[in-house]
């Protein structure tokens, strides 16, 4: 093993810094989903990234060839699957999940955005996630058909006296 040099460093960190400023929003946006926050206020999703692109960054000298953007999903998904109690469940209402996939489970949420926001296949998706094709299928459909029902109608207004003005 050769030692490394302060060039090294320097052009690693330089690559590194250039990576993160090229796929930094998408990944973000991509963990934001994910967490299922708002845009504007989303610390569990920034928490997940930055520990993914940590992981990156461990491993940027051996990735050789590999698209440091797939290492990179990998990770976030790989450590949303595995904390996925924190994303749910028992949550103060400031950081319950907000917005169209606030309503699935964190493994449907997890589904969606693998396939339909970041375009990974139905097998690879399966092998990713250590499940059956056919489970990835049925977990796809689960999720999709709650988030295109139909919001409920909201009530009519009503007077004091419980009629509707006309």
């Amino acid at each position: 093993m050769r030692p490394r040099h302060a060039y090294d460093d320097v052009r690693r960190a330089q690559e590194f810094r250039a990576y993160v400023a090229g796929a930094g929003g998408r990944l973000l946006h991509t963990a934001t989903l994910l967490t299922a926050e708002p845009r504007d206020a989303n610390p569990r999703a920034r928490r997940l990234l930055t520990l993914a692109l940590a992981r990156t960054y461990a491993c940027w000298d051996r990735l050789h060839g590999e698209d440091p953007y797939d290492h990179t999903r990998r990770c976030l998904m790989a450590r949303f699957a595995v904390n996925a109690h924190r994303y749910s469940g028992r949550l103060p209402f400031r950081l319950r999940p907000a917005g169209p996939l606030a309503g699935l489970s964190p493994q449907e949420r997890l589904v969606l955005v693998m396939r339909l926001h970041e375009g990974i296949g139905e097998e690879r998706t399966a092998a990713l996630l250590g499940l059956p094709a056919e489970r990835v299928r049925a977990v796809q459909n689960r999720a999709m058909s709650v988030v295109l029902r139909p919001a409920p109608e909201p009530a009519p207004l009503t007077d004091r006296a419980g009629t509707v003005p006309s």
